[in-house]
């Protein structure tokens, strides 16, 4: 089970720390406190696969919640921002037994667990134990309860973009497996100190800079958000060695950082690993440059308990790809489920350990997700005679002009490559005549005109490819994890003039 992670490990080493002043917790009272919230969970009258929704921002609470949770049931965690019809839909699509929530604040979460739903608070004493309302009367010598490796650990929602959102259930082995291939692929070790900015609702919070820290004996020192200004400050005062991020927040600290100077503390990074959404080439050597450290772009998925494939931390990295599988094998098959030689373009096909056995109650998502033993993650790529894998982008965003199938990415790596964009986002918008055409989104970091950045397109791109529209907006609309939706790009700015 997930706290297998935990045994072995030095029991006074620092297992998590908070930023700003927030606690610490070594691995034997993190062992401790978990078994013994289990216990409190299962007194309080959780069953094993019974699902306990979590909603709280990251901290040691948020933590400590999911692992013992994962243990006494089953982990649902949810955005803690989300509104209270949001709440009331998630709570019961995953038939939620109990909330925990903080011991303040969260009305629309209470609002919504109304009578249906266990309400159970939590906060930390002042000797950083993290507690339970109401509390069940536990043992001196608490038990955590017993698992096996096939039982459902974790619960999570698809994005939903395109459909209604599907529930993915990770067991043990799943979260198990891929903590370990993060934690090999990077060699981390008891010595790193991985900064966690992304969410703990999030599959990439969780394992990555989470699990993947635990199972290696470092320590994990989590910020409530993400804080640019206040991102290289807790970098020294922590000293991290690694954090894992999506794009957007990358960006952010590009922008806060101009000039050629290092930010005081990137000297302590031994890597940078980026994931969750497309990093462009030019994007991550500019970060190389600014940063002074190897940065290392992933491929994850909430259906294969994140990663996949990684661009090696040591070798050959290759920009503009995802690297090689890691742990998990890759294969590219064309519609018929035939596996496609090298250098072919279809679809990014995944099978082994840390991939989920199926969608929950979802007969039809699972007949079209799965051939063969091998699941479809929807992506269009290609491998190279090295097993490297390139990805075009998802198969339902590729812009259909005329029959012409064109990767939305490749157009953003081209416009990425104009020194007054920071950040550019290509999607379809209809055309009488060819059923679609190609718009784009950009965020400038410098004056430019929309006639100059088309001209830019046509020196680099046949001519059916280059954007017939672009819209310079201030902002590119995102998940709350960071990812770009090209389809809400479309809906939000495709209709819209340019600024």
């Amino acid at each position: 089970m997930i706290l297998d992670l935990l045994s072995g490990k030095n029991s006074s080493r620092v297992a998590i720390r908070v930023a700003s002043g927030g606690p610490s917790i070594t691995y034997g009272q993190l062992q401790q406190q978990v078994t013994l919230l289990a216990e409190e969970l299962k007194r309080l009258g959780i069953n094993p696969g019974e699902r306990v929704a979590i909603a709280l921002p990251n901290g040691l609470e948020a933590i400590v919640a999911l692992l013992a949770a994962s243990i006494a049931g089953t982990a649902a965690p949810l955005n803690p921002a989300y509104k209270e019809d949001e709440f009331r839909f998630y709570l019961a699509d995953t038939s939620a037994r109990a909330l925990i929530v903080p011991a303040s604040g969260m009305a629309a979460a209470r609002q919504a667990a109304a009578d249906t739903t266990m309400l159970i608070e939590t906060d930390i004493d002042a000797e950083g134990q993290s507690r339970f309302h109401p509390a069940a009367h536990t043992s001196t010598n608490p038990r955590a309860p017993q698992v096996g490796p096939e039982d459902i650990a974790l619960v999570l929602h698809t994005s939903g973009t395109t459909s209604r959102p599907k529930r993915v259930p990770l067991s043990h082995k799943n979260l198990l497996v891929s903590a370990r291939n993060v934690a090999s692929t990077y060699a981390l070790n008891d010595d790193d100190v991985a900064l966690c900015v992304m969410p703990l609702f999030h599959i990439h919070g969780f394992v990555a800079s989470t699990l993947a820290t635990l199972s290696s004996g470092g320590t994990v020192v989590v910020v409530p958000r993400f804080e640019p200004l206040s991102f290289w400050s807790t970098v020294r005062e922590h000293d991290v060695t690694w954090y894992s991020a999506v794009p957007a927040i990358h960006q952010m600290l590009l922008a806060r950082t101009k000039g050629t100077t290092r930010p005081s503390g990137s000297e302590q990074l031994r890597f940078i690993r980026s994931c969750s959404a497309a990093l462009p080439a030019a994007k991550m050597l500019e970060l190389e440059e600014r940063f002074g450290v190897p940065v290392v772009e992933a491929y994850g998925m909430t259906e294969a308990a994140h990663q996949m494939s990684s661009n090696p931390l040591t070798g050959v990295r290759k920009p503009g790809s995802v690297g090689c599988a890691t742990g998990s094998e890759i294969a590219i098959l064309d519609d018929a489920g035939e596996q496609l030689e090298t250098g072919r373009r279809g679809e990014v096909c995944i099978k082994g350990p840390s991939v989920f056995s199926g969608y929950e109650d979802n007969p039809d998502a699972n007949a079209a997700s799965f051939t063969r033993g091998w699941f479809r993650t929807g992506d269009q790529g290609f491998l190279d005679d090295d097993g490297y894998l390139t990805l075009l982008g998802r198969i339902k965003e590729l812009i259909n002009r005329g029959g012409e199938k064109i990767s939305p990415r490749e157009i953003d790596e081209v416009l990425m490559t104009h020194p007054s964009v920071s950040e550019a986002v290509c999607f379809a918008v209809p055309d009488r005549f060819y059923g679609e055409k190609v718009a784009a989104a950009v965020v400038l970091n410098k004056p430019e005109t929309e006639t100059a950045l088309i001209r830019h397109c046509r020196t680099l791109l046949a001519d059916f490819k280059c954007p017939s529209v672009i819209h310079i907006v201030e902002a590119i609309p995102r998940t709350p994890t960071g990812k770009i939706q090209r389809r809400n790009v479309a809906s939000t700015i495709g209709e819209r003039g340019n600024h």
